[in-house]
């Protein structure tokens, strides 16, 4: 597989697109937050995120593997700012971090995981999946999630 340049996820389709030069190179079907479209708007919401961002980092042994996304960027500190001053986010609540792309770590059986959306606002795939991904996207390879 060529080195990864973009990844593409699209929540209302629960896929996640491998892009290498402008091209499609491979698909998975991925298990996302339960919080509906739209993009996230504060810690607990149990949404997944709508915008750009990048591979930020690693984490090995983290739900097998953890591939950090830069959540939050510019926009969604916009948002969240615009919310708190309109008093529509519940107290104590910040914007939220820790959002990545990552495997299951054993705990949920292969394939079967993606057939409900039970992450905190992360995308989840097979461990095989997320260590094929992580093998050919470098850190600070693009990452696009959608509607």
């Amino acid at each position: 597989m060529p080195r990864i340049t973009e990844i593409r996820i699209d929540k209302s389709d629960h896929t996640l697109e491998l892009v290498a030069g402008g091209e499609v190179v491979r698909s998975y079907r991925v298990a996302i937050g339960p919080g509906g479209p739209g993009p996230k708007l504060y810690e607990g919401d149990r949404r997944t995120p709508v915008g750009t961002y990048r591979v930020a980092g690693r984490i090995k042994g983290l739900f097998h593997q953890f591939l950090m996304v830069s959540y939050p960027n510019e926009e969604d500190r916009r948002r969240f700012a615009e919310l708190k001053r309109r008093g529509e986010v519940p107290p104590g609540r910040g914007i939220g971090h820790s959002i990545g792309i990552h495997g299951v770590g054993g705990g949920l059986r292969a394939g079967e995981h993606k057939e409900t959306d039970w992450t905190l606002g992360c995308i989840a795939l097979d461990d095989d999946e997320i260590d094929e991904i992580a093998r050919h996207t470098p850190d600070g390879a693009k990452i696009v999630i959608t509607d």
